[in-house]
């Protein structure tokens, strides 16, 4: 198999990563940059990062809400998660010909999500999405969730990315105490592996079991 034989997966459009999506196609073509595809992904990185707040509350169990062209068509204001985010970034990463793919991983972030952990039940964040783009022939991996008005106000630099090496979490804040840390991989995907994901939040997640609906922030 050849390597573009490889990568083909990584750059069709599918169920959520709908990346021929006219209102994707339109929001990558606008932060496309001169310089070619690293500079292109960098700025579609700081775009989706600072362009939409970060939001964990009354994420959607429906598949529909879980669909790049839905996050592209949002406010600022009404923003997303850090799958919305990845999601977003991965599609329209394949609308300019970049090879992409979502990687999930459980993670346990120790700052500002008390009150998010005592209404989920857990300290631990499942299925926290980030995005693998294919550059200069090798993933590179990426996380556009926290914005940077909510790094302000949580005392942590904003997450930078230059397009050539790995830019996950921050492991601590910048006096010293832990901030993201990983804890379980799921590996990544083509697409969000949408079964397994709900499966794998009802079984960490009591207030999911028997219907229960994400919290919503009050």
């Amino acid at each position: 198999m050849s390597a573009e034989d490889a990568l083909a997966i990584y750059l069709a459009p599918n169920p959520f990563v709908d990346s021929d999506h006219p209102a994707v196609v339109a929001y990558a073509e606008r932060h496309r940059a001169a310089g070619g595809e690293v500079a292109t992904a960098v700025a579609l990185y700081h775009a989706i990062r600072d362009g939409f707040r970060y939001s964990p509350w009354g994420v959607s169990l429906e598949p529909e809400a879980f669909r790049a062209s839905a996050v592209a068509q949002r406010t600022y204001e009404e923003g997303g998660h850090c799958i919305d985010k990845a999601l977003l970034l991965a599609a329209a990463a394949r609308a300019v010909g970049i090879p992409s793919r979502l990687h999930f991983a459980n993670v346990r972030n120790h700052i500002g999500t008390a009150r998010l952990e005592e209404l989920l039940g857990t300290d631990l964040l499942v299925f926290h999405g980030y995005t693998e783009l294919w550059l200069e022939g090798r993933w590179i991996a990426t996380t556009p969730a926290f914005n940077r008005q909510l790094c302000a106000y949580l005392k942590v630099p904003p997450l930078e990315w230059d397009g050539r090496s790995d830019a996950v979490f921050q492991a601590f804040s910048p006096d010293g105490q832990r901030f993201m840390e990983y804890v379980d991989d799921h590996g990544s995907f083509p697409d969000v592996p949408y079964a397994m994901m709900i499966s794998e939040w009802k079984k960490h997640y009591p207030a999911l079991r028997d219907g229960g609906a994400w919290p919503r922030a009050s």
